[in-house]
């Protein structure tokens, strides 16, 4: 059985303009308006009162909310949707999950689904991921396959409905784990993009661990994989496109900061 992984607010100036008050006279007769004064000779002109120059709303940020540069780094031009899900510490079980998708390389983030509660992993989250040690490891990871028990429910990425993702028995909470794995999306940790999430092969060998998904919620921490509820997993497979290269950002707040 595969292992399951896983502002400051802008505050804009406001600019207050003076009124002028001008009296109104009340005559029946019209007197013709007064002269200005003259100035003495070869005095300058009055300059002409200067219009403020318009204020420019201030560029929408460009990063990745919650992302800093160095975890930022890993992103490329193509990637056009990133799933974030970010834990409050190392050490945390649970989780909250964000997609965000952006027009082009140059184009601000968009928020399009989420905030979602989810799982991570037993112990929390690692940097350096082994097998059996009970965390989810941290970094930016692609998303490109899909699978589950259930009919593919109409996503884009590659689906394999396959019985093998049927699974029982207990979670770590004593909960059970039926409908665990009827949807699932692997998270390209150790595996071979572009082959079924119950492809076994592991390139960094067996030591790093595998099988790490985004798969239905059970109601408890993981073994390593990210677990989002039933209906929010078939939202996110509709919206994940391939050509957007998608991926998934994740680790405690503080990490991917960075």
């Amino acid at each position: 059985m595969p292992v399951c992984l896983a502002a400051a607010r802008l505050l804009a100036p406001t600019v207050c303009a003076a009124l002028l008050l001008a009296g109104c006279a009340s005559s029946s007769s019209s007197a013709p308006p007064p002269r200005p004064l003259a100035g003495p000779p070869g005095a300058p002109a009055s300059p002409s009162p200067v219009s403020p120059a318009p204020v420019s709303p201030a560029p929408a940020p460009r990063g990745l909310p919650g992302v800093g540069p160095e975890t930022g780094a890993a992103l490329t031009d193509g990637t056009l949707q990133a799933l974030v899900v970010t834990g409050a510490t190392r050490d945390t079980h649970t989780a909250e999950a964000v997609l965000y998708e952006r027009a082009h390389a140059d184009a601000p983030w968009t928020r399009v689904l989420g905030p979602w509660p989810a799982h991570n992993a037993l112990r929390g989250w690692t940097p350096d991921h082994t097998e059996g040690d009970l965390r989810t490891p941290i970094g930016v990871f692609g998303l490109g396959d899909a699978g589950g028990l259930l009919p593919d429910p109409g996503t884009l990425l590659p689906y394999d409905q396959d019985e093998d993702f049927g699974i029982s028995g207990e979670g770590f909470l004593g909960e059970p784990l039926e409908g665990s794995f009827d949807y699932v999306v692997a998270i390209d940790y150790n595996r071979v993009p572009g082959t079924t999430p119950l492809d076994a092969e592991r390139p960094l060998g067996e030591e790093r661990g595998g099988g790490v998904w985004i798969h239905v919620d059970h109601q408890g921490p993981t073994q390593a994989c990210i677990s989002l509820a039933l209906d929010h997993m078939r939202e996110l497979l509709r919206a994940l496109d391939p050509a957007g290269l998608p991926v998934i950002v994740m680790g405690p707040e503080a990490d991917l900061r960075r």
